[in-house]
């Protein structure tokens, strides 16, 4: 049986080996360059940083924020509209419109249904008025009718049935006189005596009765009968009063309601440019637009004075302080740039949370000149001047290193960088004062941070830039 050759691995092993060696030998030339070329780095380091020359100039401190114009004078087009109802159609905001134009509508359907509610309800009560009304007048006539009539003529009837009472009565007693002479002659007996006697007697008490009911009549009946038709009468003059209210009631909640459908169209009181409360970005309204329900007294549009332009702004809690009423401000707009005036300064901050980013902001007005080409809700960039300096050494921001023990920077030397510390004064975001610890002509590094010179304990530039321009020292 033949044995098996291992030539062939020898071979293949010894030629792997080979390449390895071959690739190596040809790193070794490259590596010695990359290390000569980091030497050469390292050597000339100190030649390529760049730096700045100290010098003297003027410097200029201004505070940069952002707002939105809007007008200090705004008029105020309210819903006037009972209740939540739709709009139906509404201006575009931003259009110029003239008096009288129409603005907005509101959906006016539950205003028709109340209208006729209401018409049905005024119609009812005062039929009901009426009808007191007659009523009154009828009580109102029953009291003189009694008094110069019924009872007149009842007093009268009595009177005269007493008058035939009392004329029967003289004659039953001249019949009785006549009957006892008569009787003594023998010409009458005792029974027509006595009969005639007994119509006297009949007729006397008869004449009592008459006087007794003219007396009733006088003193009770007639006084009876008045108050009766007296508090009759007050009731139905009560009652009459009270359906007279309740009409006018319902006529004047008719009226109201009738004047809600004529609200129910908005129209310009006077000639301008119309927005809405939702465009103007410095408002927190809800949404005016077709189909949208509106509360009463809800602004719906907004009239601004264009006239009396201005912009707000935010300005932070570490430059509040020196910001002042009377400051110039430099306003940036899409399309030019403006000078402005600081207005008013907010004595109260405004509320502050992650919605803010917690950064505490005081609200400041800038004034700005009439301008018949601004118009609300257009961004700006104000730039407020809160200093400025003539003639001062100053250093670039980028050059300054804030560490524990004080600021710092690198100057170039003959002998290479050399760490002083310095004092400084009032910064913007390019350069800040130097007051000691620089002289005029002197170099120094910038951006030391990426050039390795910085401990770890140091602070970057950047990180004291807001701490300088908020202190305006060292």
């Amino acid at each position: 049986m033949q044995q098996p050759t291992y030539e062939p691995d020898f071979a293949q092993r010894r030629s792997r080996r080979t390449r390895r060696l071959a690739m190596l030998g040809g790193a070794f030339p490259l590596m010695a360059v990359v290390v000569w070329v980091i030497m050469g780095m390292s050597s000339d380091q100190e030649e390529s940083r760049l730096t700045h020359k100290i010098g003297r100039g003027d410097l200029v401190v201004t505070v940069v924020e952002h707002g939105i114009l809007e007008s200090s004078e705004n008029t105020e087009i309210k819903n006037k509209v009972w209740g939540l109802n739709p709009i139906l159609w509404v201006v575009e905001s931003g259009t110029i419109v003239k008096p009288g134009e129409e603005l907005i509508r509101i959906d006016s359907s539950f205003i028709e249904e109340q209208i006729d509610e209401r018409t049905k309800y005024a119609l009812w009560s005062r039929s009901a008025a009426e009808r007191s009304a007659a009523d009154l007048a009828e009580k109102e006539l029953r009291v003189p009718e009694y008094e110069e009539g019924r009872y007149v003529t009842e007093l009268m009837r009595r009177e005269k049935d007493l008058f035939v009472a009392e004329r029967s009565l003289r004659n039953a007693v001249n019949q009785l006189k006549h009957t006892r002479l008569m009787a003594e002659s023998d010409y009458a007996s005792v029974l027509e005596v006595e009969d005639r006697e007994f119509r006297v007697s009949q007729s006397r008490r008869s004449v009592e009765a008459r006087k007794s009911e003219i007396e009733v009549l006088r003193r009770f009946t007639y006084a009876e009968q008045i108050q009766t038709l007296k508090g009759d009468l007050g009731a139905t003059r009560a009652r009459h009063d009270a359906d007279a209210e309740r009409a006018t009631a319902d006529a004047s909640r008719r009226d109201r309601v009738l004047e809600q459908l004529e609200k129910c169209v908005i129209r310009a009181e006077r000639g301008g440019l119309v927005i809405h409360p939702n465009a103007a970005r410095w408002r927190n309204a809800p949404l005016i637009a077709e189909g949208v329900s509106v509360w009463t007294d809800q602004t719906v549009l907004l009239m601004p004075d264009l006239s009396k332009m201005q912009v707000k702004v935010g300005i932070r809690e570490a430059m509040i302080d020196r910001v002042a009423k009377g400051f110039s401000a430099k306003v940036t707009l899409p399309d030019k740039t403006i000078d402005g005036t600081v207005e008013s300064i907010a004595s109260v901050t405004r509320p502050s949370g992650w919605w803010t980013g917690n950064v505490v902001r005081y609200d400041t007005i800038i004034k700005l000149p009439a301008d018949e080409h601004l118009r609300p809700g257009m961004s700006a960039e104000v730039e407020v001047t809160i200093a400025e300096y003539e003639d001062v050494l100053t250093i670039p921001v980028a050059s300054i290193v804030k560490a524990e023990e004080g600021v710092h920077c690198w100057v170039k030397t003959s002998e290479g960088s050399e760490r002083r510390k310095i004092v400084l004064g009032d910064s913007n975001d390019i350069f800040t004062i130097v007051k000691e610890g620089l002289q005029e002509g002197e170099e120094v590094v910038l951006n030391p941070a990426a050039l390795g010179d910085i401990q770890p304990e140091t602070t970057t530039s950047n990180e004291t830039k807001e701490s300088l321009r908020s202190s305006g020292q060292s």
